[in-house]
């Protein structure tokens, strides 16, 4: 169950890992997808096959369900509920981070809108949607699907359910008075049910109704149950992990991410054959309109948000430039930061470029061709972008925190500075520079980078034995 699937609507990871990961299960279970028909989904070249109808819960409408067939086979059901779903936007709403859940401008009725799909997937899971088809496990991703399991619990049945926390800071959080309007009983508002601070949480039913709770690396698995990165949570999730119900396994990037393969590049490049990346650079600089170098390039692909570190890179530009490095930015977020770095494009002209907005084709050129990715974020649950750098060379300066912590090794494979500190990243980014300097060593650690792979294969055996698991506790349950 996901909100996100880059086939069809991507705003961050999630899209990726919700595409990806159900595929490398594919292989020895029988996976399939349930997410919202937006409009993207709508509009689609799929033809959409009706399989099932819901009635109206509480103020949730009643709404169909339609069965697609990727063409690698990849089934998805698709909540069709058009007042619900089709909409210009994000599917979280028309905020600058694209995340509405109340943090941000999302959808008035984001409580109604998810708590539907949450519905949907407790009734198909116990065999209430007159589907042929009847899982015995669901995987739930993040905050907008954190009310199935509790559904499932009100109901007074359950199936097993792994629920996944991609990012703890985003928790679907609403006033208390909707809890009738969602269906939820009165006696679950309390400390050790849906209640939070005095509102409701999306995200904390998730993690107290779920049969496992994971998140998407060991370290941030540890760090959010800790006061500084658990955001209010950190008791609960440190009582699920003494109960053995909270683990971290690690996200990884699929076939497609291979410069000898990848279409999207410039040229196709391996490792120890250099001139395909520099192609790609040149790509890149003469895109972006940055002048002819001989010096480092260094990219930044990312939410524009404060969570990024954007404040840190857009203050260490001026060292970089001064050193002979150029900066390409894409991405898009918080509206600050984005005339930002539309102020340093100008400034810096020629040797700094800033793209409001994302572009596949010229992202992965950027991975490409770049030799160093900036990655100073705060807290970083997993991270993608840094495997998809090390894949095609381009090594990435990063904050040791989660995911970063796990998948950098550090100069090895890219560079970890320690603490949230100017003067910490700008020691990393000089280390940087100075490898770049000794062609040697910088081939060799891009050499590493690329060989050092995380591949979604790598999270399949985890996975499949967090499920039996969860069957297995589920048949003592029952007995």
């Amino acid at each position: 169950m996901t909100t996100e699937i880059t086939d069809f609507v991507k705003v961050g990871g999630l899209g990726d890992v919700s595409s990806a990961l159900p595929r490398a299960l594919s292989v020895h279970h029988d996976v399939r997808v349930l997410i919202p028909a937006y409009r993207e989904i709508l509009e689609s070249e799929y033809d959409i096959i009706p399989v099932g109808h819901l009635p109206a819960f509480a103020d949730l409408p009643a709404c169909d369900i339609g069965k697609i067939t990727c063409r690698d086979g990849l089934i998805l059901y698709v909540l069709m509920c058009p007042e619900l779903y089709d909409r210009e936007g994000t599917p979280y709403g028309t905020g600058s981070s694209g995340y509405g859940d109340g943090q941000d401008n999302g959808w008035q009725d984001n409580d109604i809108r998810f708590a539907r799909l949450s519905r949907a997937a407790a009734d198909i899971a116990l065999g209430e949607a007159n589907l042929d088809w009847q899982p015995q496990l669901l995987h739930l991703n993040d905050w907008a699907c954190g009310l199935a399991p509790a559904y499932m619990h009100w109901q007074g049945q359950s199936i097993p359910s792994v629920f996944t926390i991609h990012n703890l800071a985003y928790q679907g959080i609403f006033n208390a008075s909707r809890l009738s309007a969602l269906g939820i009983p009165d006696e679950a508002f309390h400390i050790e049910g849906v209640e939070y601070y005095g509102d409701l949480s999306f995200m904390k039913a998730g993690i107290v109704y779920a049969s496992h709770v994971t998140t998407v690396s060991a370290t941030y698995a540890q760090e959010i149950t800790t006061p500084k990165f658990g955001c209010g949570l950190d008791g609960l999730l440190r009582c699920k992990a003494d109960q053995g119900r909270l683990s971290g396994i690690p996200n990884g990037i699929d076939d497609s991410w291979d410069p000898r393969t990848d279409s999207h590049l410039i040229q196709a490049f391996s490792s120890n054959d250099w001139s395909g990346k520099r192609a790609n650079a040149d790509h890149v600089r003469r895109h972006f309109g940055l002048t002819p170098s001989q010096g480092p390039l260094f990219v930044v692909i990312s939410r524009l948000v404060h969570q990024k570190g954007l404040d840190l890179t857009i203050k260490a530009a001026r060292a970089i430039v001064d050193a002979g490095g150029q900066i390409v930015f894409m991405g898009s977020g918080e509206w600050h930061v984005e005339e930002a770095l539309r102020e340093l494009a100008i400034r810096f002209q020629g040797a700094i470029a800033a793209y409001i907005g994302f572009d596949e084709y010229q992202a992965r050129c950027l991975f490409a061709g770049s030799d160093f990715l900036l990655m100073p974020s705060r807290f970083e649950p997993c991270g993608l972008s840094q495997m998809y750098a090390q894949r095609f060379g381009s090594l990435p300066i990063a904050h040791r925190t989660g995911g970063l912590a796990d998948t950098i090794e550090d100069g090895v494979t890219g560079f970890l500075f320690d603490d949230m500190q100017f003067g910490s990243y700008m020691r990393a980014i000089q280390r940087a520079f100075s490898v770049y300097k000794s062609t040697d060593l910088f081939n060799a650690m891009r050499g590493a980078a690329m060989t050092g792979r995380y591949h979604w294969r790598q999270s399949i055996v985890p996975y499949s034995k967090l499920y039996q698991q969860a069957l297995e506790q589920e048949l003592v349950n029952d007995g």
